[in-house]
């Protein structure tokens, strides 16, 4: 049996407990905010990062992660004897991160021919943003860690990536307007009316399901959306900002509608409030075949 090694970047959200817990290694995304240059989950944890998002009015900027680091990565555990490494990374419409990674495989062979036969990469777009690729990460470090190969875990991959959808809320247009996700005079108009836009992920693309007047409505609205498309009797997960009440309130509401409560609760990071705003609530899960 080889040496798998499960790799994805800080977009995942994954915590830093589990990260430990499945031996998955995290690349950290590059954010400035202000002038200040930081390295997601290196500099400061979440908490560091949205009091310095509201200590600017600029909105932070994210870099993607270059072909070289990748090249860096896979001689790393080629040294520690790895032979198989396998990656879910971000969204390939949202950065330039996983064709990166995939044009890091023919350039690292190129440079390093005796690698050949003796180490195999293999990197999936992980569609989505958050734990809706987070989670198929942290069971394919679980397949990894009870003996699965690297065939068994790649095809698990394949199967669910194309399945996960996320629903979430958007409490605050201003990160939205100015990221381009939603036109700036859209976010404007939306804001003074009072309106809360409700996103799906889905299949790579990032559209507007639905509008609530009022925040009281955004939970309530989501949770019904993704009981409607969500696999009967499915896991499922939550995510939310800087506002934890938010998570507690979409965990009841859920719980409420399906009867249990979600397997992991997410908290996204800045590489995700840059665009969505530190504010944010949402469900993640499998969507229905």
């Amino acid at each position: 049996m080889g040496k798998i090694q499960i790799i994805t970047d800080s977009a995942s959200d994954i915590s830093y407990e589990n990260e430990k817990k499945y031996n998955i290694h995290i690349i950290p995304f590059p954010v400035v905010i202000g002038d200040q240059s930081y390295l997601s989950r290196v500099d400061m944890d979440n908490e560091g990062f949205y009091k310095l998002m509201e200590e600017h009015d600029d909105i932070p900027k994210t870099s993607q992660i270059t072909s070289y680091q990748f090249e860096e990565l896979y001689y790393e555990y080629y040294q520690k004897g790895c032979t198989e490494i396998i990656l879910v990374l971000i969204n390939s419409k949202g950065s330039a991160t996983y064709h990166n990674s995939l044009l890091a495989i023919d350039t690292f062979f190129e440079e390093h021919p005796e690698c050949e036969g003796k180490i195999s990469i293999h990197s999936h777009d992980g569609r989505s943003y958050s734990g809706a690729y987070g989670q198929p990460v942290l069971t394919a470090g679980q397949m990894a860690e009870d003996g699965a190969s690297a065939d068994e875990i790649n095809e698990y991959l394949e199967k669910i990536l194309v399945r996960r959808c996320v629903y979430f809320g958007i409490y605050n247009l201003k990160y939205a307007g100015k990221s381009g996700r939603i036109p700036s005079a859209a976010a404007f108009v939306g804001d003074k009316l009072g309106i809360k836009p409700i996103m799906k992920i889905w299949g790579n693309e990032i559209t507007t399901a639905a509008k609530c007047r009022g925040e009281k409505k955004v939970v309530a609205k989501i949770a019904d959306m993704a009981v409607a498309d969500m696999e009967p009797g499915s896991a499922y997960q939550v995510v939310y900002g800087s506002d934890r009440s938010c998570a507690d309130e979409m965990i009841q509401k859920m719980t409420e509608k399906v009867g249990y409560g979600p397997t992991e609760v997410y908290q996204i990071g800045v590489a995700i409030a840059a665009n969505a705003g530190p504010k944010v609530s949402g469900v993640l899960f499998d969507m229905k075949q």
